[in-house]
């Protein structure tokens, strides 16, 4: 057994209970607890999704910037994004353009916008930002980024030349796309686009008929959508020469996969290599003898872009053991193994009622955790 070992966790947020930050504390409570000579680290992490600019920021030392948006429903809110330095921004659409940000009865894809992504990236441009990576999950929208580029100047005519305004019953009124007022400091961008699906922009798994029911859209307007939808790619084909449904995830926060990564020339990355890559997690990786990651309930989505999933693949490259501490363990966990995590555990066992492991998920966690240091104590092989 080595004098002293070195510990980094990378956990995402246990969702509704425990944060990224709130996993570290545990984590390095239980370690001195079994370990008091240990060195500890954390990293707060997310997968591209809901909290990942605070993950970033929290681990980059950057800051929240505000910006007065458009929601989905073009009135105006307070939104925010991440700047880290004076030279980067972690931007998530879903603070502008988010569900959320719908009330339930209001959800009509036929008539929200992504107009208010395109002010955060505007509003990053204007602060002499060039390298911007945006978080395309948890949209409210099916308007084929037709309003994020809007406000980045690209205009959307219909037969008669007028332009649109970018929601989503504008898609089958586009007849050309003038580019001329594109704002010339998008083409000097280095923009990511964070985005964990593979989804064409049209067709049966395309952006309208895998997400427009959950964003408020009846069988009646997904009909139409998706006619529209069409009618854009083929807009989009004439003006650029490039067919949307050739890019995977161009289907993606209801096309607007296919706006980021046609028009300013977006690098689609998967949103939790992004966000490692963001941390400087392999460099954080150096010296350490074991990785800690986990999430609220490990199961096989697990596997597709998560942060587990990134943690494990990333610390196996470097011969670096995982565990993954776990809420619960669902169907198709056990996958997970080949991609890094040498071992699952739970906090909890199943006999626990829901309810109390949601009121109580603190103290089952650090109970958890010192159980874990302490197998891993009764067992130093595993460190070897």
């Amino acid at each position: 057994m080595k004098d002293k070992y070195h510990f980094l966790f990378a956990s995402d947020s246990f969702k509704g209970t425990l944060s990224c930050q709130d996993t570290i504390r545990l984590l390095t409570k239980a370690a001195k607890q079994v370990f008091p000579d240990a060195e500890c680290e954390g990293v707060p992490v997310a997968d591209g999704g809901e909290g990942t600019v605070d993950a970033v920021l929290a681990a980059e030392g950057g800051k929240r910037v505000k910006v007065l948006a458009h929601d989905p429903l073009m009135k105006k809110r307070e939104a925010f994004y991440g700047m880290i330095g004076s030279e980067r921004a972690v931007i998530e659409m879903s603070a502008a353009s988010g569900l959320p940000l719908v009330p339930t009865e209001q959800r009509n894809p036929l008539l929200t916008s992504s107009y208010g992504t395109g002010e955060m990236i505007r509003d990053a441009l204007d602060r002499g930002i060039r390298d911007i990576s945006v978080a395309i999950g948890g949209s409210a929208t099916n308007d084929g980024g037709m309003g994020c580029l809007r406000a980045l100047g690209i205009r959307f005519l219909d037969q008669g030349g007028n332009p649109l305004e970018g929601r989503g019953e504008d898609l089958e009124k586009v007849c050309s796309i003038d580019r001329s007022g594109l704002d010339p400091r998008v083409k000097e961008a280095h923009i990511t686009v964070m985005c964990d699906v593979t989804n064409p922009l049209t067709g049966p798994t395309g952006a309208t008929m895998t997400y427009g029911k959950q964003k408020g859209g009846t069988p009646e307007m997904l009909e139409r959508l998706e006619a529209g939808m069409c009618n854009f790619r083929e807009a989009v084909l004439r003006e650029t020469g490039v067919d949307a449904d050739r890019i995977p995830g161009s289907g993606a926060a209801g096309g607007l996969g296919a706006a980021l990564a046609i028009f300013p020339g977006g690098n689609m990355r998967s949103g939790i290599e992004t966000v490692l890559d963001l941390v400087h997690f392999k460099k954080r990786l150096s010296g350490v003898d074991l990785v800690i990651t986990g999430e609220g309930c490990a199961d096989r989505q697990s596997c597709y872009g998560k942060v587990m999933q990134g943690v494990g693949r990333q610390a196996k490259a470097m011969n670096i053991p995982v565990i993954g501490l776990c809420g619960s363990l669902g169907e198709g966990h056990e996958e997970l193994l080949k991609f890094g995590i040498t071992t699952l555990l739970t906090t909890t066992n199943t006999s626990v009622p829901w309810e109390e492991v949601m009121s109580r998920a603190e103290e089952f966690y650090f109970e958890g955790a010192v159980r874990m240091f302490e197998m891993i104590r009764a067992d130093a092989d595993f460190l070897v």
